[in-house]
C-alpha cells in the first residue's frame, strides 16, 4: 500500500504544478487581455477624435472651396468687363482721331485751296 500511496502522492504533486501552471498561465493570458483592452479603448478614442478632427477638415475645405469658385467667378466677370472697357476705349480713341483729323482739315487754312 505504500507504494500505491507514494504514486498517488506523485501523481497529486504533479496535478497540483500543472494546475498552478494553467492558473500562472490563465493569468498571463488575463494580463494580455486587459492590456489589449487598453489599447483597444486608446484606439477607439483616436478614431474618434481623427474622425471629429476630419470632419472639421471636411467642412472648411468645402468652404474655402465655395469661396474659390467665388473669386474664380469674379475675377472671370472683372476681366470679361475690362475687355469691354478697352475695346470701347480703344474704338473711342479711333473715332477721335478720326473727328480730330477731320477737324483739322476743316480748320486748316492750307486745306482751302
Amino acid at each position: 500500500m505504500t507504494q500505491q500511496g507514494a504514486a498517488l502522492q506523485t501523481y497529486n504533486n504533479e496535478l497540483v504544478k500543472c494546475i498552478e501552471e494553467l492558473c500562472s498561465k490563465r493569468e498571463l493570458l488575463n494580463r494580455q487581455i486587459q492590456q489589449e483592452e487598453e489599447e483597444k479603448g486608446r484606439l477607439q478614442h483616436d478614431v474618434r477624435v481623427l474622425t471629429e478632427k476630419l470632419s472639421r477638415v471636411n467642412e472648411s475645405l468645402a468652404r474655402r472651396l465655395a469661396a474659390r469658385a467665388d473669386f474664380d467667378r469674379t475675377i472671370a466677370e472683372t476681366e470679361a468687363a475690362y475687355m469691354k472697357i478697352l475695346e470701347s476705349s480703344q474704338t473711342l480713341l479711333t473715332v477721335l482721331k478720326q473727328e480730330t483729323g477731320n477737324l483739322s482739315k476743316v480748320t486748316d487754312p492750307r486745306g482751302c485751296n
